[in-house]
């Protein structure tokens, strides 16, 4: 059955996820945010493959002699150059190891884009400041969470966003900006099974966040009783699930762009294989899940639905839905259904697709959480 249910599932063929990552390199969105355009054009004229290895050596050829030359800038006072080097050396090495790193390639990858990541910021003059937080749950006792931290210039302790993305945006590509400007400190983490999360993703994922709870409430510059959670794609799903679960340990919760139930029904991830996600989308899924293949995915995903666990019904702290109506990465019934069950929660919808990404996104999250805040 589950071999039948794989083969079912659109397997897009390379010219139409070339033309699907040129489109976003050209819009500057993920993964293609900061790779040269030039660059990533070249590459899919010669690569002609998803294989994963050969994909995460092209992407990789093309990000070190940036790398080298940042360092080079670097050491001879160039700061500008630094940057723009540095930038782009990201950008390709975050293509590498796109969607996800599954294969040996993609996580040297990853590796690397960490590394870029750092010197970036350097070079730039962000302050971001790498933690580990002792993992408390059962799973994985005795190792720690790793997060990057980002204070705003205030003097007290003050409110705190947790954010995290998906599949396949990690702690290192998630924007602090618009919480920072806002005077929030921002802890950017990975949602379980990607990045460097020490536990995959499964129906008891969410102890993860005990532990980050747990080390907000030690720092004397953070307030603990004015944590807001933000997952985005997938990681809303476990923004939805801590608004239930831990609502006593948050102020308020946003799952922007997240499934629910809809989105692991098997209709629906057939449906999904020919939606805007360029490519793997449900072995990207699986691999945060701790499986590997696509029908692993259609057998474990039904197990994931937050509607037959119970959680909706339950009381949950303050939840911001939010997404693009035409969604066709996560289908935005899962958010009319998040409205349905519980109790009252707040919801803004944009036109367009996965994440309703667009000018007046963000200053509503703000806004919203700065509104919620105001009355703790």
């Amino acid at each position: 059955m589950a071999a039948h249910n794989e083969q079912a599932l659109y397997l897009r063929p390379y010219a139409e996820v070339r033309d699907l990552l040129l489109a976003r390199a050209r819009a500057a969105r993920n993964p293609m945010d900061f790779a040269p355009l030039d660059e990533v054009q070249q590459i899919f004229e010669q690569l002609k493959t998803l294989d994963r290895e050969a994909w995460a050596a092209a992407f990789c050829a093309a990000a070190e002699p940036h790398f080298v030359a940042a360092r080079e800038a670097e050491r001879s006072g160039k700061a500008e150059v630094a940057q723009r080097e540095y930038r782009a050396a990201f950008g390709l090495f975050r293509a590498a190891r796109y969607p996800a790193p599954n294969s040996a390639g993609k996580k040297a990858a990853y590796r690397r884009s960490q590394e870029a990541y750092f010197k970036l910021a350097a070079a730039s003059g962000i302050k971001v400041e790498r933690v580990a937080m002792p993992y408390v749950g059962k799973q994985a006792k005795g190792t720690t969470i790793i997060g990057y931290l980002h204070r705003p210039p205030r003097d007290g302790a003050v409110p705190i966003v947790v954010q995290w993305g998906g599949i396949d945006t990690f702690k290192e590509d998630r924007r602090p900006e618009p919480y920072l400007a806002a005077g929030f400190a921002v802890l950017a983490v990975d949602m379980p099974g990607v990045g460097d999360a020490p536990i995959p993703g499964s129906e008891t994922g969410e102890e993860l966040w005990d532990g980050i709870f747990d080390w907000i409430g030690t720092q004397e510059t953070l307030d603990a009783r004015r944590i807001v959670v933000v997952g985005a794609s997938t990681g809303g799903y476990w923004a939805t699930k801590l608004a239930h679960t831990h609502r006593d340990r948050i102020a308020a919760a946003v799952n922007h762009g997240g499934p629910a139930h809809f989105a692991f029904q098997a209709d629906w991830i057939a449906h999904a294989s020919r939606g805007e996600y360029p490519f793997e989308l449900a072995e990207t899924l699986a691999c945060a899940f701790g499986r590997a293949t696509a029908a692993d995915w259609l057998d474990y995903a039904p197990r994931l639905s937050l509607l037959d666990q119970g959680i909706l019904d339950r009381p949950s702290a303050p939840l911001l839905c939010v997404n693009g109506v035409s969604d066709s990465v996560f289908p935005i019934a899962d958010m009319y259904l998040l409205l349905q069950h519980g109790g009252v929660k707040s919801a803004r919808f944009f036109p367009g697709g996965h994440m309703g990404h667009g000018p007046d996104l963000f200053p509503s999250i703000v806004t919203w959480i700065t509104q919620q805040l105001a009355r703790g």
